[in-house]
């Protein structure tokens, strides 16, 4: 099978890792992927929001399978211009990608699901979230216990532009549960707990994620199936009854409260960097999982091994402000010598010397016995890096190996 990969950045070469270990992958290409892809595969200069020039390029390559990696290209609808062109796509629909391309219209599902989510707010008091309806990258939401926190919210999210959705402060602990699905049937990989914010103990603005790990103690596959039932397959319904079938990847951000489970956000592609910590994971082949969605018939299951895995991202230093291009990086073969996997976020090869190019710039992953062996030998690969600027939190899986988690 030719797989295309469209996307660069750490979910995709995440992506590519897993899927070039398939046996029945013939070829694997991107678009336009990234330098850690391209040791993968062949990576072509084509952007992933220009759905006409990847339609071509798949006709072109004979590609079977087109893996849509970011949510802008699904939210304006690649999946249905493939489609229309006769190649296969995993991904949704620009109809169903709205459960993340508007918030409001998310919350519209989840009522008429019946799924428990926050309840929208009429006005903006502190304590609340303030949500930017449209894609932000990760940083349209703003979480605000106090006055001035408020204040702040709602001039960051106006500067966003668009319309607002005030709800709830929901506390608890936040996890991520990815199903893939065919419209109607779905199957779950592995929990995992992700940390948005740009400091430690959870401080400073959101960002698109600085780490992950899984397992989550307390989230097994029992778990796993009861969250779907509750969550995932109830909204795929109600998706269906709209018209707007979802099939790819489905992820729900969840807050596990006191009084269960709340729906926090859906995104309609895999996360990143959860990706990089819950592939490792999976054992099985991922390529028929993926195919058989696509097509419309999901077969078989995706097995997840007893091992943990921890990602320690690295980003530039003025992150999430703004991004960083072209100073050199050292030390990422080290990382890989000390049995890590380094996925690529944000890199270039200037010169044939790999350098930075985005505000997130590296994910490292490692995996162990348990968290606790994967942290140290994440942090420990994540030591052996360098470039000027770089910043990561430390404490990512901090609370999880001192059992402060679900369970």
């Amino acid at each position: 099978m030719k797989v295309l990969i469209v996307g660069s950045g750490g979910r995709e070469h995440a992506l590519a890792w897993k899927l070039a270990g398939s046996s029945a992958l013939d070829e694997l290409h991107a678009a336009p992927g990234n330098p850690g892809i391209a040791a993968l595969g062949e990576c072509h200069p084509v952007r992933a929001e220009d759905g006409e020039g990847l339609l071509s390029l798949s006709r072109e390559l004979g590609i079977d399978l087109a893996v849509v990696g970011p949510e802008a290209p699904l939210v304006v609808g690649l999946v249905d211009t493939l489609r229309r062109g006769g190649v296969t796509a995993f991904g949704p629909t620009r109809a169903a990608a709205r459960i993340e391309g508007s918030k409001g219209f998310a919350k519209d599902v989840l009522e008429a699901a019946g799924v428990p989510t926050a309840q929208r707010l009429a006005v903006a008091r502190p304590p609340c979230v303030v949500k930017v309806d449209g894609l932000a990258a990760g940083k349209g939401v703003f979480v605000c216990r106090t006055q001035d926190e408020l204040d702040a919210g709602l001039k960051g999210a106006a500067s966003l532009g668009g319309d607002l959705l005030i709800e709830e402060l929901l506390e608890g602990e936040e996890i991520s549960l990815f199903a893939v699905t065919d419209g109607t049937r779905a199957v779950a990989l592995a929990p995992a707990q992700d940390f948005k914010r740009i400091g430690e103990g959870d401080t400073g603005p959101n960002t698109g994620g600085m780490g992950s790990y899984t397992p989550v103690r307390g989230l097994g596959d029992p778990e796993a199936e009861e969250l779907l039932e509750l969550v995932h397959r109830p909204v795929l319904a109600e998706l269906a009854r709209r018209d707007a079938p979802f099939t790819g990847l489905l992820y729900a951000g969840l807050m596990l409260t006191d009084d269960g489970p709340r729906v926090l956000e859906f995104n309609a592609r895999f996360g990143d960097p959860e990706t990089q910590s819950i592939l490792p994971r999976v054992e099985s082949d991922l390529l028929p999982l993926l195919w058989s969605a696509a097509t419309g018939e999901l077969e078989g299951e995706a097995t997840v091994g007893e091992a943990a895995a921890v990602t320690v991202v690295i980003a530039s230093g003025d992150y999430p402000e703004q991004p960083d291009s072209g100073t050199p990086i050292d030390g990422v073969e080290d990382a890989e010598a000390a049995g890590a996997l380094v996925f690529h976020c944000g890199t270039a090869r200037q010169g044939g010397r790999l350098v930075t190019n985005g505000g997130r710039v590296l994910a490292v992953t490692a995996t162990g016995d348990d968290v606790a062996a994967a942290r140290a030998k994440a942090y420990e690969a994540t030591s052996r890096i360098s470039f000027a600027g770089m910043r990561f939190r430390r404490d990512i899986a901090l609370r999880a190996v001192e059992g402060h988690v679900p369970g």
